[in-house]
């Protein structure tokens, strides 16, 4: 299947939908999800025009994995959480919703259930202003 340009990914990294920014480089983007499945969940994009992990160039993966060691940190201070989940998925029955290359960096506390991938829409001024706090506490 050929790259769908038009995805939600894709517009988001022209500016042409909004999101909740917390990091940006040359290669990633990663932002607050705004169906999380637990409090301070991320998403990591790629830049690169790859739908699964098999498109994108090793250089691309690898920068993915940079800004999850550099952002980690951050999230872990800021909510308080006690570890959490690195994930990439790859096809519909793989649990992939949006095709275009992404991981998501999951909070994990002690006791806390974690939700489905991509059912419930979050609060959004509560996503807003922890976007804003992981933010300040990138290194």
């Amino acid at each position: 299947m050929a790259y769908d340009n038009q995805n939600i990914f894709a517009k988001i990294l022209r500016a042409e939908a909004p999101s909740f920014k917390i990091y940006e480089d040359d290669k990633t983007y990663a932002m607050m999800d705004i169906m999380p499945q637990t409090k301070g969940h991320l998403l990591i994009l790629t830049k690169e025009e790859a739908e699964t992990l098999l498109d994108l160039s090793v250089e691309g993966a690898q920068a993915c994995m940079a800004t999850a060691k550099k952002i980690a940190p951050a999230l872990l201070e800021v909510t308080k959480a006690d570890g959490f989940i690195l994930s990439q998925f790859n096809n519909e029955i793989a649990g992939q919703t949006v095709h275009h290359v992404h991981f998501h960096l999951v909070p994990r506390y002690i006791g806390q259930k974690v939700e489905r991938h991509g059912r419930v829409k979050g609060d959004m001024d509560e996503i807003a202003e922890l976007g804003r706090q992981i933010a300040a506490a990138i290194q």
